[in-house]
C-alpha cells in the first residue's frame, strides 16, 4: 500500500495547467513568433529537431506533443524575438551590467554578430567573423600547448563535437574538459570501475517492464519531466516507486498528464512515488546499505527456513567479484549506524527492502542528488550493489538509469571530447588525419580553473556554456578569466561570462539547433545521443536569429583553419559544406558504436550504439561486475559539527543550469526572488533564527579562506534537520573548488559544508 505523500509547499501536482502557464510565461516574455507555438510540434521526432534541454530519450512511438515544460521554455527562450545587435553596447558597458541579473542579461536577446572586446571603451564592438578568426588563431599560435583549454558545454552535435576534438588534438593536447566533469563525470568513472561502461545500461523497452524503480537524488519534474509519462504509465500496471531526497520533489509525488484530456479536464491526479524517504545530505550510502541489510537477511532466514533465496546467487558467482567482503561489512553495520548517517528509520528503509525483494525487474534511477559529492563514486557504486543482488543489471526491465542534463553532454564523450586518452582510438585519428596525437592526458575543469588561479592557464576556448558562473570558487573565478591572454565564447545569448573578459576576448554567436543551417550542400543535419545511448537526428527548420550567424560546427573549423597549417588530409572546407563527411569520419572512428551511421540518423528512437554492461559484459579489468565494501557510511568529506550545515544546492522550476528563465519555484512556494535559504522549522528555532529574516551563509571548508553569500531570507520547508538547501549557481560562490569527488573531481555541491551568520547583507553582487 502507498503512503500518502503530500508537499505543502507546492502550488499543485507537476505537469498539468501548471506546467501551461509556466510555458505560456516563457512565451509572454521573450515574444517569439507565434510560429514558434508549431515548431514544437517537430520537437523530438524523427525529421525534427531534438530538444535543446536535456538528454531523455525520444522514444519510437512519440506522443502529438513530445516536449515537456522545460523543453519548450527551452526551444522559445532560443526563439525569442529580442535582439542583442551590436548597437546594445552602445549604451551598455560590460562593468555596468554587472549589476544586472542573469535573467535580464539573456532576455536581450539572441546575439547577432561576432564581437571583440574593447578595453578602452570597456565595451563588445562588432568585427568580421575573418577578423576574429585571424585573432584567435594568432594568439592561440604563440602560445604555449598546454596552457590552453577547448572546453565544451553539452549542447554542441556529434559533428561539431568531433571536429572540435579533432581541433584541440592538432592544436596539440588533450585539454578538452566537458560540462559533465561538474555533473555526471562521477558517473562516467564510477560505472566505469564497478561494471566497465561509463553510461547507463537501461534502454527504453526496459522502463515499459520494470517492476519497481528506486530513485536517488533525481528530480524528474524539474529536469527531465518526460520521464513522468512512462512512471505514470508503470504506476497503472502497478509498479511500485520508492524515492531517496532530502527534499519533497514534486514531480515525484503527484502527476497530471498535460497531454490526457481527461487528466487536465478533470484534475485526476496520479501519485509517484509509493514511499519518499527524505535521507539527510550525503546519507546515500547508509540509506542503500541498510536496504541491503534487510536483502541480506532475507536471504539468511530463507536458507533457514529451507526456502528460494532471495539473492541472485548465481548472477553473483558467474557475474560479479567483490561480494564476500561486502556482504560482512553489511551485516556488521549496525542499524544504530545507518539511522544515524540515513536520518532514517530501520522499519521505513525494510520497507524499501521489501519493495527491492517483491519486484522481479527493478531500475535504479539517480542523478546529481548522488554524483555531486565528495564520495559520489561511492554512492554510484553503493546504487550498483544494491542492484546486482538480485541480479538487476543487463537484463529486461532492469538496470542502472543515470538522468543526464545536458542534451548531448553524453554523446560528446563518445566522439571524442575528453580529457583521458585512454577513451580516444588514437590509431584512428592517425591513420585519418596523419599526425602524431599527443599522448598527455589533459585537464578536468577542476585543473584547469585551479589553473587559471595559479597562471599556468592562460586562454580558454568555450564552445558554449557558462563557466565563470557553473563552477565552484565563483569570486575568484571572475578575477582569474580576466587576466587570462584569451577567451573565446560560443554563445546564443549574453551571459555573465562575457562581463569578465580576458586580455582579448570574443563572442562567437551561432545558430540553434531549431534554426536552419544552410551550407554549401543544403540545410545541414546534426546528431545528439541521449541518456539510452540512443543517437537521433536533428534538423532546424526555423529562419535564423541572424544572417551573421554561424553553426558551431563552421565556428570549429573556421578557427581551425586559421590556426592550423595546412594539410591535405584536414578538409575544413568540405566538411562545413557536407555534415555527412564528419559523420562518416566518426563512423571510422568507431565503427562499433556508429554502423551505417548515415543512414540510420533518423530512425524512430533513435539507433543504439550498443552498451556491453547491458548485455552482461563487463568491460573491467577482472571482466566481471565489482562489488565495492565502502569505507565510510557517509558521502562527506567533513565531519558534523555545532553549527555547521550541510548545504543543497537547488534548481527551480523555471530554470535550466544557469539559465534563469524567471522567478517562479512553484514546487516549492517561492516566487518572485531567488535570495532564499530554506531550513526546517526546527533548525530555524535551535539557530535562534525567525521566518524571513535575512542571513549570510559563509563556507566552513576548511582551507582558511572565506566564501560569504548573504542576503538571503530564511524560508521554512520540509527538509532533514542539519540539511539546508538555497540556489545554484548563487551558492558556487560558497563551494572550494577543491571540494569534489574524490575520483572523478566533479565539484561536491549536494553538501556544502557552511554556516549561518544572522543579519547578513547581500555581499554578492547581482544574481
Amino acid at each position: 500500500m502507498a503512503d500518502k505523500i503530500s508537499n505543502p509547499e507546492a502550488e499543485g501536482p507537476s505537469g498539468g495547467w501548471g506546467s501551461l502557464k509556466g510555458i505560456a510565461s516563457i512565451f509572454g516574455e521573450s515574444w517569439p513568433t507565434p510560429a514558434a507555438l508549431g515548431t514544437l510540434a517537430h520537437q523530438n521526432k524523427p525529421g525534427g529537431f531534438m530538444c535543446v534541454s536535456c538528454a531523455w530519450p525520444k522514444p519510437v512511438n512519440y506522443h502529438p506533443f513530445e516536449f515537456c515544460e522545460n523543453g519548450a521554455k527551452a526551444t522559445l527562450w532560443e526563439l525569442t524575438s529580442h535582439r542583442c545587435t551590436p548597437d546594445f553596447w552602445n549604451t551598455h558597458t560590460v562593468s555596468e551590467l554587472r549589476d544586472w541579473k542573469d535573467h535580464d542579461l539573456e532576455i536581450t536577446g539572441r546575439l547577432t554578430h561576432p564581437l571583440r572586446y574593447d578595453a578602452s571603451t570597456d565595451r563588445y564592438v562588432e568585427i568580421t567573423w575573418d577578423e576574429a578568426f585571424a585573432g584567435i588563431a594568432e594568439i592561440l599560435q604563440r602560445l604555449e600547448k598546454e596552457s590552453v583549454v577547448f572546453y565544451s558545454s553539452g549542447h554542441a552535435g556529434l559533428e561539431a563535437s568531433y571536429l572540435y576534438a579533432l581541433l584541440a588534438r592538432l592544436y596539440g593536447n588533450n585539454n578538452l574538459p566537458q560540462s559533465s566533469n561538474m555533473c555526471h563525470e562521477t558517473t562516467s568513472v564510477g560505472l566505469m570501475k564497478v561494471i566497465g561502461s561509463p553510461v547507463g545500461t537501461v534502454v527504453w523497452e526496459d522502463l515499459e517492464k520494470a517492476d519497481a524503480f528506486f530513485f536517488f537524488g533525481q528530480n524528474p519534474g524539474s529536469n527531465s519531466p518526460r520521464f513522468l509519462h512512462p512512471l505514470q504509465e508503470a504506476k497503472k500496471r502497478g509498479a511500485r516507486i520508492v524515492t531517496f531526497n532530502p527534499i519533497l520533489e514534486q514531480g515525484l509525488i503527484s502527476f497530471v498528464n498535460p497531454q490526457s484530456p481527461v487528466d487536465m479536464l478533470t484534475g485526476h491526479e496520479t501519485q509517484i512515488s509509493d514511499q519518499y524517504h527524505q535521507v539527510r545530505a550525503g546519507g546515500d550510502i547508509a540509506a542503500i546499505l541498510g536496504i541491503c541489510k534487510h536483502v541480506v537477511e532475507a536471504d539468511d532466514l530463507a536458507i533457514t527456513d529451507d526456502r528460494e533465496r532471495v539473492l541472485d546467487v548465481d548472477f553473483i558467482a558467474e557475474h560479479t567479484v567483490g561480494f564476500n567482503a561486502f556482504v560482512d561489512m553489511v551485516r556488521a553495520t549496525s542499524w544504530s549506524d545507518i539511522e544515524r548517517e540515513s536520518g532514517l528509520k530501520e522499519a521505513d528503509l525494510r520497507r524499501s527492502g521489501d519493495v527491492y525483494i517483491g519486484a522481479n525487474n527493478v531500475i535504479g534511477v539517480y542523478g546529481m542528488g548522488l554524483t555531486q559529492h565528495s564520495q559520489g563514486a561511492l554512492n554510484v557504486a553503493m546504487v550498483v550493489n544494491l542492484l546486482m543482488l538480485r541480479g538487476n543489471i543487463g537484463r529486461e526491465g532492469a538496470g542502472c538509469c543515470p538522468v543526464r542534463g545536458h542534451s548531448n553532454v553524453q554523446g560528446q564523450r563518445t566522439v571524442g571530447i575528453a580529457e583521458k586518452t585512454k577513451l580516444i582510438p588514437m590509431d584512428k585519428l592517425k591513420e585519418l588525419f596523419d599526425f602524431d596525437p599527443p599522448t598527455k592526458d589533459g585537464t578536468t575543469i577542476v585543473d584547469a580553473v585551479k589553473g587559471l588561479m595559479s597562471g599556468s592557464i592562460k586562454a580558454f576556448i568555450s564552445l558554449g556554456g557558462n563557466l565563470v558562473r557553473a563552477v565552484p570558487d565563483q569570486k575568484e573565478m571572475e578575477r582569474v578569466w580576466a587576466e587570462q591572454e584569451l577567451a573565446v565564447m560560443v554563445s546564443t545569448k549574453l551571459n555573465r561570462t562575457h562581463l569578465f573578459p580576458a586580455k582579448v576576448a570574443y563572442i562567437l554567436p551561432c545558430l540553434s539547433r531549431t534554426e536552419i543551417d544552410t551550407q554549401a550542400t543544403g540545410n545541414q543535419a546534426v546528431s545528439t545521443e541521449d541518456s539510452f545511448s540512443h543517437i537521433s537526428g536533428s534538423v532546424g527548420k526555423r529562419t535564423p536569429a541572424s544572417k551573421a550567424l554561424k553553426s558551431e560546427l563552421a565556428i570549429v573549423t573556421g578557427i581551425a583553419k586559421a590556426t592550423l597549417d595546412p594539410h591535405p588530409k584536414l578538409k575544413w572546407d568540405e566538411w562545413t559544406g557536407d555534415y555527412g563527411l564528419v559523420r562518416e569520419l566518426i563512423e571510422y572512428s568507431y565503427p562499433k558504436d556508429f554502423k551505417d551511421y548515415n543512414s540510420r540518423m533518423f530512425q524512430p528512437g533513435g539507433f543504439y550504439r550498443g552498451n556491453g554492461a547491458h548485455e552482461r559484459e563487463w568491460k573491467t579489468p577482472e571482466k566481471k561486475a565489482l562489488f565495492t565494501t565502502p569505507g565510510q557510511l557517509n558521502a562527506l568529506s567533513f565531519a558534523d559539527a555545532q553549527g555547521r550545515y550541510r548545504l543543497v544546492t537547488i534548481r527551480s522550476n523555471d530554470q535550466f543550469n544557469t539559465t534563469i528563465y524567471g522567478y517562479s519555484d512553484r514546487f516549492r512556494g517561492i516566487e518572485g526572488t531567488r535570495d532564499v535559504v530554506l531550513m526546517c522549522e526546527a533548525d530555524i528555532a535551535s539557530a535562534g533564527l525567525v521566518q524571513g529574516q535575512r542571513v549570510a551563509l559563509v563556507s566552513d571548508f576548511e582551507d582558511g579562506k572565506r566564501r560569504e553569500l548573504g542576503g538571503l531570507e530564511v524560508r521554512r520547508h520540509d527538509l532533514p534537520s542539519g540539511t539546508i538547501a538555497a540556489y545554484y549557481p548563487e551558492c558556487n560562490v560558497l563551494n572550494a573548488i577543491d571540494h569534489h569527488d574524490e575520483l572523478s573531481k566533479t565539484p561536491a555541491s549536494k553538501a556544502i559544508p557552511v554556516r549561518i551568520e544572522a543579519g547578513g547583507a547581500s555581499t554578492r553582487g547581482a544574481i
